[in-house]
């Protein structure tokens, strides 16, 4: 239990200093074709439910029928485990593609794509 509250405390103390999100110029990227599950490798969401930049990777997966795994870090301790051991990362939105293939910290519409397109390619 002592572990569990130690590590929520410094999710959200990381996160009060303000979600991870990598300073990018705003592109607009188009939507693509709708998704469909065999379009898209394994994707995961690590995230707060009160986080804008996790709402706004929601709200992007969900306007382009991306399919998703959302693992709330607040809400699931095993998703908090994960997120501080295995990335070793204390900030949110996480994003994981695949396998480990491509590991996002922070989210914006391009930096997804080109996580994406990079995989794509033999």
């Amino acid at each position: 239990m002592w572990k569990t509250t130690m590590i929520l405390a410094l999710i959200v103390l990381a996160a009060t200093a303000g979600c991870a999100a990598p300073q990018a110029k705003p592109v607009n990227v188009p939507a693509p074709a709708p998704a469909t599950r065999a379009s898209y490798p394994k994707i995961v969401l690590y995230s707060l439910s009160w986080c804008p930049h996790c709402k706004e990777a929601k709200e992007y997966f969900a306007q382009r029928n991306i399919p998703y795994t959302n693992r709330d870090v607040e809400q699931d301790e095993e998703a908090a485990d994960i997120l501080l051991n295995k990335y070793q990362s204390n900030t949110v939105p996480l994003i994981v593609i695949g396998n480990d293939e491509a590991v996002l910290r922070g989210f914006t519409p391009e930096m997804f794509e080109q996580a994406i397109d990079k995989l794509k390619k033999p």
